[in-house]
């Protein structure tokens, strides 16, 4: 229990001063099961531990009083809490965690900054975030009832992952660099708009289900885009030079017609543009080296790369219309066993009036030969499956306790 951990500390304090505020609490983890559990850490600046708030806490909990928790804050599985709130509370030095609160409605944390990770997972009626969180490593936001993540805004983080929040509709913020995952998928019933005007550089990331994605500021992907059944007409990052390590993929992108980058003149890995069924034209004016292999399905008549020097991948294309006058100008650069000039390393081929060309949406443009085969660098299952796996791994560590140095 709280109290016998506390009030030992807390009668000593109060020898030298009834009045003196304790400084610093040190427990392993405490549970909250009463407001007056709560109430007795009122005198605590900071709490050097982690808090669990338990179901005998009643529906409204206030945990005001510490400015700082060293570990985490964690609600599991609670099915009675309503509200949440600190009006102290400045920083969370592990996980703040809430998982399976299926009545929760409002959190409100006004001068909360800090949190190492952020995991709010099956809080299907959290409607209120009342914070102003502007530092935080690890963000993960599903199934929550929020209709905006303004109390979120990050100038940098390592992975956030955005996914099944049915009334979110708009995600502006100002977030420059982003140095492992960044996942987007089934959020606002496809209406999602997400503007990023200060986004220069990204390891990777997974957008779906977005109406609108912007990223005019942006220079460099480190690792993988890769873009999936979203609802945009259009796909511009101006300044866009390079992908270092992954992929660049468009698939079953119904509306998009124009993607632009004027800049884009390095891919690591490979580019799949894929059943993009309103995409009439593929232009890339600067694209020069491809680490991995290309491959184009759709129904365009036009593909342009006139700055194409290098391919290490297979270079494949087939389209439901005529493509042949860019066939006839790739052929050129074909393997030298194809009567080209061998700046495609692998096996060239390209088809026009292909009936089929929107089913094939399969992968293996990654580097590493001349072949279509490897692993799937790609495909929107295993896009899923690994948003889902980083919740679970969150989670399920969540409910054994300490979870944030396990995890991180």
């Amino acid at each position: 229990m709280i109290a016998k951990i506390l009030l030992p500390v807390l009668a000593a304090i109060g020898s030298v001063s009834a009045q003196t505020k304790v400084t610093t609490c040190t427990v392993t983890t405490t549970t909250i099961n009463s407001q007056a559990d709560a109430t007795a850490l009122a005198s605590c600046g900071t709490i050097k531990g982690s808090v669990v708030i338990g179901e005998g806490a009643g529906d409204n909990v206030d945990i005001s009083g510490p400015s700082i928790i060293t570990g985490d804050l964690a609600v599991l599985e609670n099915t009675v809490i309503k509200t949440l709130q600190s009006n102290s509370l400045t920083a969370v030095g592990g996980a703040f965690a809430l998982d399976k609160l299926n009545v929760i409605t409002s959190i409100t944390f006004p001068v909360l900054d800090s949190v190492k990770n952020i995991s709010w997972t099956s809080v299907p009626n959290l409607g209120d975030m009342g914070i102003a969180v502007t530092k935080a490593d690890y963000v993960v936001i599903a199934d929550t009832f929020l209709a905006t993540l303004a109390g979120i805004n990050l100038a940098s983080v390592k992975t956030l992952n955005i996914n099944n929040n049915r009334r979110l509709i708009k995600f502006d913020t100002d977030l420059a660099t982003l140095s492992d995952n960044f996942l987007v998928q089934a959020n606002g019933g496809g209406q999602l708009t997400i503007n990023l005007p200060k986004l220069i550089w990204i390891a990777n990331m997974t957008i779906a289900n977005v109406t609108s994605f912007l990223v005019p500021s942006l220079a460099t992907v480190n690792g993988s885009a890769r873009f999936d059944s979203n609802y945009f007409s259009s796909f511009s990052a101006p300044n866009l030079t390079s992908t270092k390590a992954g992929d660049i993929s468009f698939v079953g992108n119904a509306k998009l017609s124009n993607i632009t980058v004027p800049k884009l003149s390095a891919i690591a890995g490979g580019l799949l543009i894929a059943n993009n069924t309103a995409l009439e034209k593929i232009d890339f004016p600067k694209l020069e080296t491809v680490g991995g292999a290309v491959k184009l399905r759709g129904n365009f008549t036009s593909v342009d790369f006139p700055a194409l020097d290098d391919v290490k991948g297979a270079f494949d294309i087939s389209s439901t219309a005529d493509v042949s006058k860019s066939c006839d100008t790739f052929q050129k650069l074909a393997p030298s066993t194809q009567g080209g000039g061998g700046q495609i390393q692998g096996t060239y081929a390209c088809t026009s009036h292909n009936d089929q060309a929107n089913s094939d949406t399969g992968t293996g443009t990654s580097s590493g030969g001349g072949s279509s085969g490897g692993g799937d660098s790609t495909g929107t299952k295993n896009n899923t499956a690994n948003g889902l796996s980083f919740n679970a791994a969150i989670l399920g560590l969540a409910v054994v306790g300490g979870f944030s140095q396990a995890l991180w």
